[in-house]
């Protein structure tokens, strides 16, 4: 599931010039979370990850690979700490 996922979202947030870095699945005190970690050659802002997560929605509804009610969390892949110069 996460590999067909990744491949899918990679296709559509590439306008973007973010990639999918991991897809996991995830139990955490009995709730289910989508966990989509996205990169990019760049330092990400979150911005680029609310348009990402509009793209990813509606793949995810129409894929529907999940049965179990889960929540959805998109974030940016951490590139260590940014100092202002």
């Amino acid at each position: 599931m996460e590999e067909k996922l990744k491949d899918i979202i990679d296709e559509k947030i590439k306008a973007l010039d973010l990639f999918v870095d991991s897809i996991k699945l995830e139990k955490e005190n009995g709730d289910t979370f989508l966990r989509i970690a996205l990169d990019a050659d760049y330092v990400i802002d979150l911005a680029k990850v609310v348009m990402a997560t509009r793209i990813i929605n509606p793949i995810l509804d129409e894929e529907d690979l999940i049965s179990d009610e889960y929540t959805l969390d998109v974030y940016a892949k951490s590139k260590g700490d940014v100092m202002d110069e």
